[in-house]
């Protein structure tokens, strides 16, 4: 998916909209939005990423101030840095909060993004029962668009949304973990989570491509 981060629009030219109507045409504009809605979750994955390095830095940094001041303890010292060590902490702690606010933020738009996902799978669910209500469990005998069946649509858009959903709930765990976190390496394995995100690997971009491919909306 990267480099096409433009949106795909359900009524643009690729479209075709005169030999695209009923299940068809719905099946397309679901493809059109799982594109726009995983291309809005990397932006937003970006961000996120960006303001959790943000938290781990504020608090390895406070962590290690805490080490230097109980280091530095002989009695000349001892009041002036007691004095700057609370103040560093008090304006540290506002910072740290306002980069978790931000982070808490991004990731509720990516349970607004997950929402959508969800809509997106009742639809294609709908689409796929009303299919059986009109041809019987087999379907119809001629695919919609090139080779795939209705079932196969929605099994793409649920592998789609499994995805996003675990996705979603490792995001989550590290918003609620990251910022008390004092050892580098959990904060590191934290960081790395967020950026690779394990539960949206290559075969589910894969699987979105096919999608794509399926009705028309990239070249075969």
């Amino acid at each position: 998916m990267e480099g096409q981060s433009s949106d795909i629009t359900a009524n643009s030219a690729n479209r075709k909209s005169s030999a695209v109507t009923g299940s068809a045409r719905k099946i397309k504009d679901n493809a059109a939005d799982w594109h726009n809605l995983m291309m809005r979750w990397e932006k937003l994955n970006d961000e996120g990423f960006s303001e959790a390095t943000n938290i781990v830095n504020i608090r390895l940094s406070r962590s290690t101030g805490d080490q230097m001041l109980q280091v530095d303890g002989s009695p000349s010292s001892s009041s002036s840095s007691s004095a700057a060590s609370s103040s560093q902490q008090t304006g540290g702690a506002a910072e740290l909060q306002d980069k978790c606010s931000k982070l808490k933020d991004i990731v509720d738009r990516m349970v607004a993004v997950v929402t959508k996902m969800e809509r997106l799978m009742t639809s294609q669910r709908g689409i796929q029962e009303l299919e059986e209500f009109q041809f019987g469990p087999e379907g119809r005998k001629f695919p919609l668009f090139h080779t795939w069946n209705t079932k196969q649509f929605e099994d793409s858009s649920r592998v789609l949304l499994d995805s996003y959903r675990q996705e979603l709930r490792l995001k989550q765990t590290i918003l609620q973990e990251v910022a008390h976190t004092a050892t580098s390496d959990l904060c590191m394995v934290y960081l790395s989570c967020w950026l690779h995100q394990p539960y949206v690997p290559t075969e589910t971009r894969l699987t979105l491509e096919a999608l794509l491919l399926e009705t028309g909306h990239r070249p075969l």
